[in-house]
C-alpha cells in the first residue's frame, strides 16, 4: 500500500511542569496543520504521536521517557477474569454510537472532571477546554455512549481510522464508580474494533510512575513502542 506524501511542519514547545510526574519537566513535539489525511495521521499514531483537538503531539522530554505509546492488537485481545466480571456486572447497560457531540456529553464531562480530577490540569472543567481537545477541523470523532435506562453515565470519544481506533478520552458518572466504567469503555472499544475489522486500538501513553495512567497494561496482549519498534507482551 502506498500513501501520497504530505509535507508537515514540526515544532517543539518550551519545557513546562509535567502533569503526571511532579519531579519532571515536559516538552512536546507539535504538529499544527489545517488538514491531515487520515492515512498520514494513522502513520503518525504508529510513530507515537497523539491528537488533542487539531494539534498532533509527542512527548520529547529532556530527562524523562516515562510516556510509553501503547496499543492493543484487537484480534489477539482476550478479556481477563476481572474484565469478564466487569462485562457481566454491566449487562444491564446499553451502549450506542453517535456521530455528533451533544449538550449532555459536556454536562457529564463537567461533573466527571470537577469530581474526579480536582488535582489535575483539566480542573475546573470548561466548555472551551472540552471543545479544544475534541474539535480538530479535519477529523470528527465518534461518541460511544453508555446508558442506564434513560440516564447517560459514560462517554468514550474515539477516532475511527483506516486500520485502527484511537481512544481520545473517556468520562463517566462519578457516582457509578463500582461499575468500573472506565474499564468497560475500553472493553467496548476493543469489541468495536473487532466488529469494524480494525487491527489496533491506540490507548495513548502508558505511564508506569503515574497512578492515574498505569492501568493500560491490564489489557492483554498489548504493544509498547520502543526504540526497536512496537514490542508485544506475551499472551497470557
Amino acid at each position: 500500500m502506498s500513501f501520497k506524501s504530505q509535507p508537515i511542519s514540526v515544532g517543539i514547545t518550551k519545557t513546562f511542569p509535567c502533569s503526571y510526574i511532579e519531579t519532571e519537566l515536559e516538552q512536546l513535539l507539535v504538529l499544527q496543520e489545517d488538514n491531515i489525511g487520515l492515512a498520514l495521521f494513522e502513520q503518525l499514531l504508529a510513530l507515537g504521536f497523539r491528537r488533542s483537538g487539531g494539534t498532533i503531539y509527542k512527548p520529547q522530554c529532556p530527562h524523562c521517557n516515562a510516556c510509553l505509546p501503547i496499543r492493543i492488537p484487537s484480534f489477539l485481545f482476550t478479556a481477563s477474569r476481572r474484565q469478564k466480571r466487569t462485562l457481566k456486572n454491566n449487562q444491564d447497560l446499553i451502549w450506542k454510537i453517535v456521530e455528533k457531540q451533544a449538550e449532555h456529553h459536556y454536562e457529564l464531562y463537567e461533573t466527571y472532571i470537577n469530581v474526579r480530577h480536582k488535582d489535575g490540569p483539566m480542573y475546573p472543567a470548561s466548555r472551551e477546554q472540552y471543545n479544544h481537545f475534541i474539535d480538530s477541523g479535519w477529523l470528527d470523532p465518534i461518541f460511544i455512549e453508555l446508558w442506564n435506562n434513560d440516564r447517560l453515565i459514560g462517554v468514550a470519544v474515539t477516532d475511527i481510522l483506516p486500520n485502527s481506533l484511537s481512544a481520545i478520552y473517556s468520562f463517566f458518572a462519578p457516582d457509578e464508580h463500582k461499575r468500573s466504567l472506565g474499564s468497560l469503555l475500553i472493553l467496548i472499544q476493543c469489541r468495536l474494533a473487532k466488529l469494524m475489522h480494525k487491527e489496533f486500538i491506540y490507548l495513548g501513553y502508558q505511564i508506569d510512575e503515574s497512578r492515574k495512567m498505569n492501568y493500560k497494561r491490564d489489557y492483554m496482549p498489548y504493544q509498547i513502542l520502543t526504540s526497536s519498534g512496537w514490542q508485544q507482551t506475551p499472551e497470557e
